[in-house]
């Protein structure tokens, strides 16, 4: 009977979703592999079309879009350098012209950068801080004149899942301040556009299989995260069961360090 009833409330839960889904256009930012790709593909599964963003790797975009097309939905990549606020705003006008709007943000691009602080260059503390911060603000602002047209609009921030601790990061310092105020504007927004019918919200990893892993990676649920973890939560923000949840933060860690 357990089996039934789990198997009712899996079919009700993706009705549910691709119901509100089933038109809509995301643009994923840096989703030409990694968890950018899986999001970018796991939404595709729900959803109209996504535009691949990459950065430099045409290849491994047009890869992406290949799979995505072979599900019959449409897609196309486009290259941006999303440090600099006039591409990041382009980049979203060409998505606009291809697809005529975009339903969905999700701002994943933001790489780490490990180094002592007290040895980090000028340049690579601003290029840290321009990546993950200052290319979703950019983004953010060009989406959302779209999105309030419409009157519906999601968008996802991507963080770590310490985002929300104030605590010295010697290592990783213009990224954890980046991070940080990531999830302050995700809130922000959040609260600046919540009458528009567009929600803003933020969903921070813990350690992932393939990523960069500490000494400690003592995990409460006895794994390292794994892509569709946290496309998953992210497939969740977008669906209508999530219409009501903004400037959330969901940390999908498996515990570690919470």
């Amino acid at each position: 009977m357990s089996g039934i009833f789990s198997k009712v409330l899996k079919n009700r839960y993706t009705v549910n979703v691709m119901k509100n889904l089933e038109n809509k256009i995301a643009l994923v930012t840096g989703s030409s592999r990694g968890i950018g790709k899986d999001i970018a593909l796991r939404l595709s599964d729900n959803i109209a079309g996504v535009v691949v963003h990459y950065r430099k790797d045409r290849e491994a975009a047009a890869r992406v879009v290949k799979e995505i097309k072979a599900k019959g939905k449409r897609s196309a990549c486009f290259s941006a350098d999303l440090t600099r606020e006039k591409e990041a705003h382009s980049l979203i006008q060409r998505s606009r012209e291809k697809f005529s709007s975009i339903d969905i943000l999700v701002n994943n691009f933001g790489p780490i950068f490990i180094k002592p602080w007290e040895k980090l260059k000028a340049k690579e503390w601003d290029d840290v801080l321009h990546a993950n911060l200052g290319s979703a603000f950019s983004c953010i602002q060009a989406v959302l004149s779209g999105m309030r047209k419409k009157g519906w609009g999601r968008i996802i921030n991507l963080g770590f899942s310490r985002v929300e601790q104030l605590v010295a990061y010697r290592h990783i310092v213009p990224y954890a301040i980046a991070k940080t105020g990531l999830l302050i504007l995700t809130r922000s927004v959040a609260v600046s556009v919540a009458g528009d019918g567009i929600t803003v919200n933020m969903v921070s990893p813990g350690l992932m299989e393939g990523g960069v892993l500490p000494q400690d990676q003592n995990i409460p649920a006895g794994r390292l995260g794994r892509f569709e973890d946290v496309s998953s939560a992210v497939l969740f923000l977008v669906s209508e069961e999530a219409r009501y949840v903004t400037g959330s933060n969901i940390i999908v860690s498996g515990g570690w360090k919470i």
